[in-house]
């Protein structure tokens, strides 16, 4: 196989991570079998077999050691020691447990080189509390377990890329997080991500904070006093970045194709546009029935993405749940680790934002 497969970590247990694991194994067994593509399956042996014997009987996941010299181009490695059984779709302090362990443990193979990147399927964050892991999610994470600071999160639906200056803290605390530092380091880390995807430009807008990017100081002046600033720095250093754009246009012309990515200042500044687009809604229903969507972690040492959606407990163990997520972030691992000849930029010391 590969020598160097990517690592798929298994979240909770007790959501939809199964399930959506092995669907996605059993459309890429044909490239898995030609040697294309190698997958190692990190988390709970017990919910992997029950829904590879659920949803794909005919697909092989042996399970193995992380110690073995070889891997098989498709397996399963044990995160952590089995408890109580748990059960789809009910939040538990072990499902919290093996969360955790499995992105330990895929950060510790992708350092020592085994792996060329981790895709997460997505944890529960009151498990993980549960089990004594207090982040805020897994961007956090990753950052404390590789000894990071000033990591960055960039959502990507088709052409729709769109990175964050500050993600999970409350909306009043933004304006004092869009620092000149922080901002450079986003546009940087933007730059580097679109040249590791080989998109062959890497044209990006910075969103204003305020509406009208601030109308001259009536609604604020961070983005006269700090944005613009900083970005003119930045093409004045050969990058192609423009703004501060309102935040009301700035997504319509990422999605006309007009940059190649969008830096947001806050959460659901950058979500809300890719999910709105993400989600395919039945309107029968009212129900969603698809979604697209990829989390990367930008600014880490080691490569990381990440389906765009949470745990669905509701639909856990069910057979309904869509794998087209995790199907897209494999893809975007695999360019990412493809492309890693470009120089990771040095860890900073920043606010995690």
């Amino acid at each position: 196989m590969s020598p160097r497969p990517l690592a798929i970590t298994m979240g909770d247990p007790a959501g939809i991570g199964p399930e959506i694991i092995v669907k996605a194994c059993q459309q890429l067994k044909p490239r898995i079998e030609a040697g294309e593509l190698g997958i190692v399956v990190l988390g709970s042996s017990v919910a992997l077999e029950r829904a590879r014997a659920a949803f794909t009987p005919d697909l092989a996941i042996p399970l193995v050691s992380e110690d073995d010299a070889h891997w098989p181009s498709l397996c399963a490695i044990q995160a952590g020691p089995e408890g109580a059984p748990i059960a789809p779709g009910v939040v538990s302090a072990d499902g919290g447990r093996f969360a955790f362990l499995a992105v330990e443990r895929g950060v510790r193979l992708a350092q020592a080189g085994r792996i060329g990147g981790i895709v997460t399927a997505p944890l529960n964050k009151e498990a993980l509390n549960l089990a004594g892991y207090h982040y805020p999610g897994h961007t956090e994470m990753l950052a404390e377990l590789t000894g990071v600071r000033g990591s960055v999160m960039m959502l990507a639906h088709g052409n729709m890329r769109v990175s964050h200056v500050t993600t999970h803290v409350a909306l009043q605390d933004v304006p004092a997080r869009l620092t000149p530092e922080r901002l450079r380091r986003v546009i940087d880390l933007t730059h580097e991500a679109l040249s590791g995807l080989a998109l062959g430009r890497a044209r990006i807008a910075v969103a204003a904070l305020n509406p009208h990017a601030g109308e001259g100081g009536l609604f604020g002046r961070q983005d006269i006093d700090i944005s613009a600033p900083t970005i003119a720095q930045a093409v004045a250093d050969g990058l192609d970045v423009v703004g501060p754009v309102p935040g009301d246009t700035v997504f319509v012309k990422l999605r006309a194709g007009q940059y190649d990515a969008v830096i947001a200042m806050y959460h659901d500044q950058g979500h809300i546009p890719v999910k709105l687009l993400g989600f395919e809604i039945d309107p029968a229903t009212g129900r969603w029935n698809d979604l697209s969507g990829v989390n990367i972690t930008l600014g880490l040492p080691i490569i990381r993405t990440s389906v765009d959606h949470g745990t669905a407990f509701d639909i856990a163990g069910q057979g309904i749940a869509n794998a087209r997520s995790l199907m897209e972030a494999i893809e975007y691992a695999e360019r990412l680790s493809a492309n890693r000849s470009v120089q990771t930029l040095s860890p900073v010391k920043d606010a995690v934002a």
